[in-house]
């Protein structure tokens, strides 16, 4: 079972057998994960990987596989997928046998990849079990998984096993990771920002490939950053209905595993995306949309979210800096797809487009900031909670109101267009300043 499932075993060159590197090289449209360069490669590390389905953990895994090859013995790379094991017992079983037959070939260090961990009941026991019996101590885990990570607060009982091993989250392609697939003289065009302070100059020095930005901002609101309908959207045209149902079998299936209703996730997605981006209670969504009671809207809510297909944002206090969990909060899905997956599966109406790149916005800005939103007489969509508080407005439309804002702390309020650059009051054009963002 060991050997089947790591063919360069056999010789490097054998990489090109595994299913998962030879689909992924085959494909007319491929990218290279951004976590291939960020995931260190010192022992001991224990490391996870996670974020929503099919976002491309495995092949992430098999490229670090292929990359290792270089200068690594084949025996001392070691890839499971973990799916069909029922629980921890079994996995102590596959970690058992791997680590006799390392004995054997006088391997000291290894990489080890355990793709899908979380599938086994209590999988995290057997880890545990071996990382304090020292038999990691001179090796790399990368360890992946979808569901109960963060869910069921897994990866929280590691406490001091985790070495020089970091958490990451995999979401779908960013605008940015989407460019540099279909158009990397663009993307390479284009200084990315690492924060907010410096953006405005990024994106004045970006404004000459405004028009191409338009274009692809457009495919993007399609499509979305998940594989299978980036695919599906740039090869053919168009996503065709398996895509979608693909998907939505396994949303479900995770709400199946938390002993979640989908009858009550459906209506709960539904009040997200009747009502984004209005600020909302768990109150007013419980009576509207027939919901026992506020409680269960909150534990429906923390589940989208842990499964990364929804980000609350909080009111922001702008003096203080801080977030304010008893006043209404705004609810954003996290991906333009998923807009397209949720309004056919509840039958109800797509937001229009305006609303669809506010929450792309802040989709976006959630992955690398804390981020809320403020309202009074007056709303800020957008309050990123920085080295410095920051506003975003986002006006798509044509000739958008520009003003200087100053609210608390906030002392700069960033007004997103579809294409009127400004300086004072600052403006960008969404599409210049998501290319323009590193996330």
């Amino acid at each position: 079972m060991l050997w089947s499932q790591n063919p360069w075993w056999r010789g490097r060159e054998h990489i090109e057998e595994d299913e998962d590197f030879a689909r992924w090289k085959a494909s007319s449209v491929r990218w290279v994960p951004s976590l291939l360069d960020k995931i260190g490669l010192e022992p001991y590390a224990l490391h996870f990987v996670t974020g929503p389905r099919q976002v491309g953990k495995t092949t992430l895994l098999k490229l670090l596989v292929n990359s290792l090859l270089t200068r690594v013995k084949e025996k001392a790379i070691f890839y499971f997928r973990c799916d069909e094991l029922s629980d921890f017992k079994e996995l102590d079983e596959v970690i058992k046998d791997y680590l006799k037959m390392r004995s054997i070939e006088g391997i000291k260090s290894s990489y080890i990849f355990l793709d899908e961990v979380t599938f086994p009941s209590e999988w995290y026991r057997a880890i545990k079990w071996h990382v304090d019996m020292g038999h990691f101590k001179n090796d790399i885990l990368v360890l992946t998984g979808s569901l109960s990570m963060f869910a069921k607060g897994e990866i929280e009982t590691f406490p001091g096993r985790r070495g020089n091993g970091r958490d990451f989250i995999m979401y779908p392609l960013s605008f940015r990771e989407f460019l540099k697939l279909v158009n990397r003289e663009a993307f390479e065009n284009i200084d990315a920002s690492q924060n907010l302070n410096d953006i405005e100059e990024r994106c004045f020095r970006a404004s000459p490939w405004l028009e191409e930005l338009q274009k692809i901002l457009e495919l993007y609101l399609q499509c979305g950053g998940f594989p299978l309908s980036v695919k599906s959207f740039l090869e053919k045209g168009r996503i065709p209905s398996e895509v979608f149902t693909t998907y939505l079998s396994w949303i479900k299936g995770d709400l199946a595993k938390l002993k979640r209703s989908e009858s009550l996730a459906k209506r709960v997605i539904k009040a997200i995306i009747e009502k984004v981006p209005s600020a909302l209670s768990f109150n007013s969504i419980a009576k509207e949309f027939e919901i026992k009671s506020h409680k269960t809207v909150f534990q429906y809510v923390d589940v989208l979210e842990k499964l990364f297909l929804a980000k609350v944002f909080y009111f922001i206090d702008p003096d203080k800096g801080t977030e304010v969990f008893y006043k209404q909060r705004k609810i954003h899905l996290t991906d333009p797809f998923l807009y397209n997956i949720f309004s056919y599966w509840c039958r109800t109406e797509k937001p229009e487009e305006s609303i669809l790149v506010e929450s792309l916005v802040g989709a976006h800005l959630a992955r690398k900031f804390n981020v809320g939103y403020w309202k009074n007489n007056r709303e800020i969509d957008i309050v990123v909670l920085n080295d410095e508080l920051t506003g975003i407005e986002v006006k798509y439309k044509k000739r958008p109101e520009l003003a200087r804002v100053k609210i608390g702390r906030i002392k700069k309020v960033i007004t997103l267009t579809i294409d009127v650059f400004s300086k004072d009051p600052p403006a960008i054009p969404v599409s210049v300043f998501l290319a323009s963002l590193d996330v």
